[in-house]
């Protein structure tokens, strides 16, 4: 019985919800695709591991130093996002235009579980700009952590390509339109329960039982003008009484023939 009074207050606003629905979902297809600015990423990749003094990337296949580096990565990527490192790259890199504070808001770094590799990701407006911010922080990273921890672990496995062609990131118009769809759809049953809850007027049979505790005997159905007149062609033929003391009049009464 719950279900079936649910239904009936969903189908009661239906129009309500599906307003609400779909002017949502137009507000987030409009402004994900006219009003929402473009945003690249673009990632390095940096190397946790012991450099050989000819050059390689580690020295032996030690299972201990492997892990312990491995452990590092933990602390590397803390320290690539503080003051003292984005303070040197907007210092080393002046053509960036951007302040310490704005490096760390626009890259993240990542790391796959039980591996070596970190992955230096920065998003901007241009891809171009991205890449060069990443490739710097890169760099940056790579020449103090020897200064800071007295190790020289970190090599850049790659760099990002300023001039490659990408597709933006974001805004992801879909997964905008979907989520509003979703939303909007949750708040307009929201709004029908709650405008059904605020309503307290009689309409039903069940609304008169539950106001007066009482038992309904009966019930008068309401019928609309033209459910209420005869139909058939025997019903159309009908004769005119004249009411008395009205003769010469139409009379408001009429006989079936």
């Amino acid at each position: 019985m719950e279900l079936k009074h649910y239904a009936f207050m969903i189908r009661k606003r239906l129009w309500l919800i599906t307003a609400i629905v779909v002017i949502s979902c137009s507000l987030a297809a409009t402004y994900s695709y006219w009003y929402a600015k473009p945003q690249y990423e673009a990632s390095a990749k940096l190397l946790v591991g012991q450099v050989k003094d000819g050059g390689g990337l580690m020295s032996s296949l030690d299972l201990n130093l492997i892990n312990s580096n491995i452990q590092l990565i933990k602390t590397y990527k803390e320290i690539i996002k503080t003051p003292r490192i984005m303070g040197i790259v907007a210092e080393e890199y002046p053509q960036l235009n951007q302040t310490a504070g704005e490096l760390a808001s626009k890259v993240t770094v990542t790391s796959v579980n039980d591996t070596q590799v970190m992955s230096v990701t920065a998003r901007d407006m241009s891809y171009e700009n991205a890449a060069r911010i990443v490739n710097a922080v890169s760099v940056v990273f790579s020449n103090e952590i020897p200064k800071l921890l007295q190790v020289d672990n970190v090599s850049i496995l790659n760099q990002a390509d300023p001039k490659a062609k990408a597709a933006p990131v974001a805004p992801n118009a879909k997964l905008n339109i979907a989520m509003a769809f979703v939303l909007s759809l949750l708040a307009g049953m929201g709004v029908a329960f709650l405008l059904e809850y605020l309503d307290d007027t009689i309409k039903t049979e069940e609304d008169v039982a539950e106001a007066l505790g009482l038992p309904v005997l009966t019930v008068i159905p309401k019928f609309k003008e033209s459910e209420a007149q005869p139909s058939g062609g025997s019903s159309r033929n009908m004769n005119q009484i004249p009411a008395p003391g009205r003769v010469g009049r139409k009379s408001n009464v009429s006989l079936d023939a």
